[in-house]
C-alpha cells in the first residue's frame, strides 16, 4: 500500500475581538478574544469534535493561539505558533477604522493583478505578494513534513484573501466584495506543491454600499 502523500489542512478565522466589533484595523496589534469569541471557538470546537487531528498550530497573536487553543483542546494538542501565520502588517492603518482601509478600493480597481499584488497603500502595508509568501512557506513546508496528517491552523482574515486569490479561487475584485465571518474556515489538501480545497465555510458576500461601510 502507497504511503500517502497529501496532508489535510483546516484554516480557520480567529473568533472576534473587541476591535472586530468596534471595526477598528487589529493588523499585527494584539488584541484578545471578547466574550464572544470565546463563545464561537467553544462552537467551532464541537463542530470539530470528530475530526482526528494530529497536529496544531497558529498565528503567534493572541485571538488566533486562544481559538486554537479551544479547538484543539478537545484532541489535547499543544499548539505550535508561528509569526508566518499572523495577519497582514497594516502599518499606520493599524488601530484606524476599518473603512480608512476600504476607501482604497477605488485605487485598487484601477491597478492590475501584478500591480496590486506588490501595492503597499501609504508605503507601510506589507505587499499581497509578501503576505502570502509566507502563507505558502508555512503551508508547503508543513504539508511535506507532515504527509497523511490532519492538521488545524488558527489564524486570519486577511490570509484567506491572499490564499485564495493565490490558487485562483477568487479575483481581487470578487475578494473586495466578501467577508470572512469569525471562525470561518478552510478545508484544503497539499503535498506542498498542489494545493486542492474542499471546503470553504463562513463567507459573507456584502454590497458595495456595505464596503464602503465596512
Amino acid at each position: 500500500m502507497s504511503k500517502p502523500t497529501v496532508a489535510t489542512f483546516y484554516i480557520v478565522r480567529h473568533g472576534e475581538t473587541d476591535w472586530n466589533f468596534k471595526k477598528l484595523t487589529q493588523g499585527q496589534i494584539d488584541i484578545p478574544l471578547n466574550e464572544t469569541g470565546e463563545k464561537q471557538a467553544r462552537e467551532v470546537a464541537k463542530k470539530f469534535k470528530n475530526i482526528k487531528f494530529d497536529l496544531a498550530f497558529s498565528s503567534d497573536l493572541l485571538r488566533a493561539k486562544r481559538t486554537a487553543e479551544i479547538i484543539a483542546l478537545e484532541h489535547k494538542l499543544a499548539i505550535q505558533t508561528t509569526k508566518l501565520l499572523r495577519e497582514r502588517h497594516f502599518g499606520t492603518m493599524e488601530g484606524k477604522p476599518s473603512e480608512v482601509f476600504f476607501t482604497h478600493l477605488t485605487l485598487l480597481n484601477e491597478l492590475s493583478h501584478e500591480e496590486r499584488l506588490k501595492h503597499t497603500f501609504n508605503g507601510t502595508v506589507e505587499n499581497d505578494e509578501a503576505f502570502v509568501s509566507r502563507i505558502l512557506t508555512f503551508l508547503r513546508e508543513t504539508a511535506i513534513a507532515n504527509p497523511g496528517k490532519t492538521i488545524l491552523v488558527g489564524t486570519h482574515s486577511g490570509a484567506f484573501h491572499v490564499l485564495l486569490i493565490h490558487l485562483g479561487v477568487i479575483t481581487y475584485k470578487k475578494s473586495d466584495k466578501i467577508r470572512f465571518s469569525n471562525l470561518g474556515y478552510i478545508k484544503l489538501r497539499s503535498d506542498g506543491i498542489d494545493f486542492f480545497i474542499d471546503e470553504i465555510a463562513g463567507v459573507n458576500e456584502v454590497s458595495n454600499r456595505q464596503v464602503q461601510e465596512f
